[in-house]
């Protein structure tokens, strides 16, 4: 019995040490895109088996996201990134995007007379 539980540990050492490697890369691209932003701010949801994507705002307006295979690893990659996290992707936080024709383009283009649209 004694050997199941050391090979038990053992696993779940890798485990964790596995995601904190992801947590740390998850950091070190959310840095990379606060320097290139000018600063960010994020916002952490649930988005069921796939894991949890983490909202990245810059004080220049420019967005993006990147997904976590978990809820506890975005959440350790935003805190160790050191970005002022939010609860809601609404309010002040949402009005900091900047949306360009891209944008329109591929989100309303459809319903506003897009590409495709006669």
């Amino acid at each position: 019995m004694a050997d199941t539980q050391q090979v038990d540990e053992t696993a779940d050492a890798k485990q964790t040490a596995k995601a904190e490697r992801r947590a740390a890369k998850l950091a070190k691209r959310i840095e990379g895109f606060a320097k290139q932003h000018g600063g960010a701010e994020g916002q952490v949801a649930y988005i069921g088996e796939r894991g949890a994507r983490i909202v990245l705002v810059g004080e220049d307006g420019g967005w993006g996201d990147l997904v976590a295979p978990t809820y506890a690893i975005a959440q350790q990659a935003v805190e160790k990134a050191g970005i002022t996290v939010h609860e809601d992707f609404d309010g002040e936080f949402a009005a900091k995007v900047t949306t360009g024709p891209y944008e329109w383009t591929r989100m309303a283009g459809i319903q506003v007379g897009g590409p495709g649209k006669p």
